[in-house]
């Protein structure tokens, strides 16, 4: 049988920790009197933190010391981690069970691809952290995806050529970075915002076992 390498994004795609990046972000905004909203949030997507918070004052025309500053971005971690550490099963996204068990049960390689530096700790509340062969997050990593270098690693780390590897990815970003990779490229998400995939599907109910198998024996 042939095998290949699947590579998986976590956030958005496994689980979904924006929720609690934004009740942290906006608690934060709240304290120092600025206020928050979801519309704002979207804008530090994929943002580091410093310049999360360097927009958040901004939008308050609010100004601190170094300090206070150094202070508010270990809150805000602290904050995040608290709610992952309440994560449990019930937060895996539909369907990603049945793929992830169905890989493992056709001795495919699988592997995470993730900027979080809290990856690990995430798989293992969710139960999932079995179903990987290699974790690759924010830890092993020096550059941001559209660069290719986390599903690069991913790839050696299953040890498969690039071209046998296939990405799921949530962001453009991501799709992008894959494809930068030589790898086949599949969006979870809207159509429209990813373009770039190869095959895009709202989410893990409309991906079948017969288009893994597909993608197995190509």
């Amino acid at each position: 049988m042939n095998t290949k390498g699947f590579i998986f994004d976590l956030d958005g795609v496994i689980v979904d920790t924006a929720k609690y990046h934004f009740l942290a972000w906006k608690k934060l905004a709240n304290s120092i009197d600025v206020d928050f909203t979801e519309t704002q949030n979207e804008q530090l997507k994929g943002v580091s933190r410093v310049k999360s918070l360097e927009k958040i004052l901004s939008w308050g025309n609010k100004t601190i010391s170094e300090d206070e500053f150094m202070a508010l971005m270990a809150k805000k971690n602290d904050d995040y981690l608290s709610y992952i550490d309440k994560m449990g099963e019930s937060e895996i996204l539909p369907d990603v069970p049945k793929i992830l068990n169905h890989l493992n049960e056709s001795n495919q390689g699988v592997a995470l691809g993730s900027a979080s530096k809290n990856a690990r700790k995430i798989l293992q509340k969710v139960n999932l952290i079995s179903n990987f062969q290699a974790i690759v997050d924010g830890n092993d990593v020096s550059k941001a995806k559209p660069d290719p270098e986390v599903f690069l690693i991913g790839a050696k780390a299953l040890n498969q050529k690039p071209e046998n590897c296939i990405v799921f990815e949530d962001s453009v970003a991501g799709v992008q970075a894959a494809n930068n990779a030589n790898m086949i490229s599949i969006g979870i998400g809207d159509k429209t915002v990813l373009s770039e995939a190869d095959y895009v599907f709202k989410d893990f109910t409309e991906i079948s076992i017969e288009f893994i198998e597909e993608l197995i024996k190509k």
